[in-house]
């Protein structure tokens, strides 16, 4: 059986061995531009104010045509962070989107060396309570050491999927996401048989997640599947949090669906 995260999954970041849908900064640019200009108008949906969403559709843009955000693209979304002219009439959920997407897609050009390792609790321990939250997740963390780099998109793509204690899977961009972003999505169905995990496992696992980044407000988010090498097709999502200096990183892996 087929769930609608597999649907949605399929169709999303994961899947990196599809055809770019840009061809670069050349047409990613010109798409930002249009986009935002189609948010400052009018008749968008908040009207002439740029929202979160609007944002993200435009920022996104650089990254959802070839999983990378190119010098030259990062160089443009540079013109625009902390441009006073450019953030008139940007509500400030908005601007948070463009400066977190900014930082995580920074210039590195390595991944920095970033080691994950699991915790001497369980999932349902750490929460506080058992679910099909807790059942669905693997939990690791560790810290780039002084001097090393941070965790950037680089760091966390690449270690997640380096990881063995994670399992198999392959995980895709990561997104900044908003702690009410977080916790709709750890509300939805998780585990091996697709449960609602309940209003006690949520706040468990939010207050366990954002222990980590409640001074940087840094939490993103990834999907994953994993198609080979696992005992069916599996997948779900992933989400880091990142400490103020941007060394530490909490991750937890969770399953939304199996076929």
């Amino acid at each position: 059986m087929s769930s609608p995260s597999l649907k949605s999954l399929l169709s999303g970041v994961v899947l990196l061995a599809a055809p770019a849908a840009f061809a670069g900064s050349t047409t990613t640019i010109p798409a930002f531009d249009t986009k935002i200009a189609a948010a400052r108008g009018a008749s968008s949906p908040n009207g002439a104010t740029i929202n979160h969403a609007e944002m993200k559709a435009a920022v996104d843009t650089f990254i959802d045509d070839d999983d990378v955000v190119d010098a030259t693209e990062r160089a443009y979304l540079s013109t625009k962070v902390g441009n006073t002219t450019f953030l008139t009439g940007v509500n400030d959920a908005a601007k948070k989107y463009l400066t977190d997407f900014h930082e995580l897609n920074d210039a590195a050009t390595t991944a920095a060396p970033l080691s994950l390792y699991w915790l001497d609790s369980s999932p349902a321990e750490l929460y506080g309570a058992d679910g099909p939250l807790a059942e669905g997740s693997t939990i690791v963390e560790g810290f780039v050491p002084y001097g090393q780099g941070v965790a950037n998109q680089r760091t966390l793509v690449t270690t997640v999927n380096g990881t063995r204690e994670l399992g198999y899977g392959e995980a895709g961009n990561f997104f900044p996401i908003t702690r009410n972003e977080l916790v709709e999505t750890l509300s939805g169905t998780a585990g091996y048989n697709w449960e609602t995990p309940s209003q006690e496992e949520v706040d468990g696992a939010t207050a366990f997640i954002t222990f980590i980044s409640r001074n940087s407000n840094r939490l993103y988010k990834a999907s994953w599947a994993c198609f080979y090498g696992c005992q069916g097709d599996v997948g779900g999502y992933v989400i880091a949090a990142v400490s103020t200096d941007r060394r530490f990183v909490r991750v937890v892996k969770v399953v939304t669906w199996v076929e």
